[in-house]
């Protein structure tokens, strides 16, 4: 079961219901269970496993950490529950690669023959809350937090059903409070959380999804296109993805406002970002956070006698693993290498820029502009390697884009080539419907920070008798040009 699903739409209203005739001793009980419900429905039982053995370990490593009477044994305690973290992670993570591994070795010393069982990389959910977990034992070592005394409050702070597939990442102090507040039904919440929800499924199903029609066609098969169908085809990628990710928080934070918790936005239109810099601290949000605390801060304090070129080091490492988190093959690494590299020199040209006494200027409206387009050229070149198939794939889509691009404009006056550079072989309803939701998307960036803040303006300045209305329509056009066969959200896989 997934937000887009049709079981969802039963299973949460019956748990809003369950929840809101229940007393406020109870509703904690409600919730645990309708997560584990949630998570059921994957039918994986080694994922229920490893939710159990992160909340179990998680809980009682918090409590010997803040039981240890000497800074040793507290370390000790810290890091026995950080291992035991990232031991569920890695094995769920790059256990199917150890075993593919395996079977090949054993294949070519054996004629062929696996002696290993093949095992199905199923892993959704368990990095999201593994990390929330790491952060909490961390939050507990450094006296941010207090332990979590009550189990059962710990263990829906970690399977909240809402973020407990793709985030976000939640810290301790800002969910666990709102779980023991009680319950007082609110209308402005039930309200703002169902636009909300809607608006994240229109981003999924109606934009997302319609996207992927064309970047599956091109990123299936690279080698049928050269120049503007590989630019195109990026280009679309890169809303694609944002889409169908803020598409899933949207879901998530609406979901939850549901039930009174505010959970953390987690983008902030990260396309109109002026930098690299700028574009992180608005993509994933509660991620970025989290590899900014728990894995740059430390390696830039260890290399703090370097200076920038330590904290250029720190950054390039973060982003290194950033990558391999992300997947154990070539493509990922080097988007996350690409992204170390950008962080990085943005941050030794800033201090060549303080060494030779420049002075720090606003930029011109002209110059912002630059650099917005600058900045989204370089993260779609990383998308690139996030998105091919392999690394060769992703090699030719950067060469063909640029070399075959005369080429390609200069077939464009054929109908059939039309189709084919323009359209990607898709129809041309289809290729305009696509256009028109990236403008709706532009024109949104434009008004407001967050799509969320875009849906209390519209009810801010329309009338009631004007908001019903386009309510309706709205969810009229997203039954009529919703693409519901688009697939599982891109980040299940992470």
């Amino acid at each position: 079961m997934t937000f887009t699903s049709p079981v969802y739409f039963l299973f949460w209203p019956a748990a809003f219901l369950l929840f809101y005739f229940s007393r406020d001793r109870h509703r904690w009980l409600v919730l645990l269970l309708s997560s584990l419900v949630f998570y059921a429905t994957l039918k994986a039982p080694s994922l229920l496993i490893a939710l159990t053995g992160v909340t179990v370990l998680t809980y009682f490593s918090g409590r010997w950490v803040a039981a240890a009477k000497t800074p040793r044994r507290k370390s000790q305690a810290f890091w026995l529950g950080v291992t035991a973290n990232l031991a569920i992670l890695v094995g769920f993570r790059y256990l199917a690669v150890l075993i593919e591994g395996l079977n090949a070795l054993s294949g070519s010393i054996d004629g062929g023959r696996h002696v290993f069982a093949v095992v199905e990389p199923i892993s959704i959910g368990v990095s999201y809350y593994s990390f929330q977990a790491i952060s909490y034992l961390a939050d507990v070592y450094l006296d941010v937090e207090k332990p979590e005394k009550h189990f059962g409050y710990f263990a829906l702070y970690i399977s909240f059903f809402p973020k407990l597939l793709q985030g976000p990442i939640e810290r301790a102090g800002d969910l666990l409070p709102q779980l023991r507040r009680p319950y007082v039904f609110s209308y402005e919440n039930m309200r703002s959380g169902l636009l909300l929800f809607a608006w994240g499924l229109f981003k999924k199903v109606v934009i997302s999804d319609r996207l992927a029609l064309f970047v599956n066609e091109v990123y299936g098969n690279v080698h049928a296109f050269s120049g503007l169908p590989l630019i195109i085809a990026t280009y679309f990628y890169a809303f694609q993805i944002y889409c169908d990710f803020s598409g899933y928080t949207d879901m998530a934070l609406g979901a939850g406002r549901v039930f009174n918790f505010n959970l953390t936005q987690n983008f902030g239109n990260p396309y109109r970002a002026t930098s690299v810099a700028m574009f992180w601290r608005r993509w994933h949000i509660s991620f970025s956070r989290w590899i900014l605390d728990y894995i740059f801060k430390p390696l830039q304090f260890r290399f703090r006698l370097w200076r920038d070129w330590g904290t250029a080091l720190a950054l390039l490492i973060t982003f290194l693993i950033c990558g391999v988190w992300h997947g154990a093959t070539g493509g990922f690494v080097i988007w996350g290498l690409l992204h170390g590299l950008y962080m990085s020199c943005s941050v030794l040209y800033r201090g060549l820029g303080k060494r030779f006494g420049r002075k720090k200027r606003k930029p011109s409206r002209l110059a912002e502009v630059w650099q917005t387009i600058a900045t989204f050229h370089l993260v779609c070149l990383a998308w690139v390697f996030f998105r091919a198939r392999s690394l060769a794939d992703a090699f030719y889509v950067v060469h063909h884009s640029i070399a075959d691009l005369p080429s390609s404009f200069a077939r464009l006056a054929k109908r059939d080539a039309l189709v084919h550079d323009i359209y990607l072989n898709q129809s041309n309803k289809e290729f305009f419907l696509a256009i028109t939701c990236l403008g709706l998307l532009a024109v949104l960036a434009r008004a407001t920070t967050t799509h969320e803040a875009t849906v209390h303006a519209f009810r801010r300045w329309a009338p009631i008798w004007l908001r019903w209305p386009a309510y309706l329509g709205f969810v009229l056009a997203m039954v009529v040009f919703g693409v519901f066969y688009g697939g599982a959200f891109i980040y299940f896989q992470f």
